[in-house]
């Protein structure tokens, strides 16, 4: 027999080996929306006769033991009760009219994430049209220990199905955290729901944090006063030196430090790709890839 309860919270669940386990009511066990009389056909089905076990909630679920086993609490991994960090990933692939692709920037979704896993503290994802994003190929560094930590994460395939604004409930997050990557630039600005999103969660106390381009999205985000979030607050963006120096100055649709200073905010500029965290109130900002783990580190430390 092993116990699950601690697994799974909305359930109180005993788990026990079912192979040959008989039940008398008929589709009393599913697997995959199937119908089930015995479990030892169930654990079949599920490709685990030898290693599967019954999950006793009505209608039963069957999982095998290897998958059940990585849903399991870690004893050495901090449990957290805070609200869960919404991350903001870019569904924008086209780079201007080069024809090149871009998207979101690997490792400023990844080494924040792992931050925050690191701490028991999930993280969700919505994009500003939802559904799949994709990868901005310049940024897919397997070389990068992390990068490949979280592309193997159960959270990294919610990227193929991300929320959209519409879904997201402000009640439900800590914080918003837009990541960077050049498609930001596009999508990012004029989304009216996820500026509305934000505001919400940094006027309930929460955070909101962005790095490299991910401050696009705070641009168009105003509080209920109707001022800028941004406006006399210090931050740190991709600078304008910076933009320059990867050949894109005429290919973005808008200079971001210049964007930001329109609206009011303190453009606190470091030398070019050096790690650059700027932290004002709870507006959290990040200068280029080199600040993402920064950036997840002031999160966590507001946050908790």
């Amino acid at each position: 027999m092993k116990n699950l309860s601690s697994v799974l919270v909305l359930f109180v669940l005993m788990t026990f080996g079912c192979a040959g386990k008989t039940v008398t009511e008929s589709c009393e066990i599913k697997h995959e929306g199937q119908c089930y009389t015995e479990a030892k056909s169930a654990c079949a089905a599920a490709g685990c006769p030898d290693d599967c076990v019954l999950l006793e909630t009505y209608p039963a679920q069957v999982s095998c033991e290897s998958e059940t086993s990585d849903a399991t609490v870690n004893p050495d991994q901090p449990v957290s009760s805070t609200k869960p960090v919404l991350f903001v990933v870019s569904g924008h692939t086209e780079l201007g009219d080069t024809g090149k692709k871009t998207g979101y920037f690997l490792s400023e979704v990844a080494h924040p994430w792992h931050v925050l896993s690191q701490a028991g503290v999930g993280v969700k994802f919505v994009s500003p049209n939802g559904g799949a994003v994709e990868m901005d190929p310049k940024s897919n560094d397997l070389e990068d220990p992390i990068n490949v930590e979280f592309l193997a994460s159960p959270d990294a395939k919610e990227l193929t199905n991300t929320m959209k604004p519409s879904d997201v409930n402000p009640a439900d997050f800590s914080a918003i955290f837009y990541a960077g990557g050049h498609g930001a630039m596009w999508d990012f600005p004029n989304n009216a729901e996820l500026a509305q999103a934000a505001a919400t969660i940094y006027e309930n106390g929460g955070v909101v944090a962005a790095v490299c381009h991910g401050p696009a999205g705070l641009v168009d985000i105003k509080l209920s006063d109707g001022s800028y979030l941004v406006a006399g607050k210090k931050l740190a963006a991709f600078t304008n030196a910076e933009e320059d120096a990867v050949e894109l100055t005429s290919v973005v649709p808008f200079l971001l430090a210049d964007k930001l200073t329109e609206r009011g905010a303190i453009h606190v500029p470091a030398e070019n790709f050096e790690a650059h965290v700027v932290a004002d109130e709870r507006l959290v900002t990040g200068q280029n890839p080199a600040s993402a783990t920064g950036v997840g580190e002031k999160i966590l430390e507001l946050i908790r």
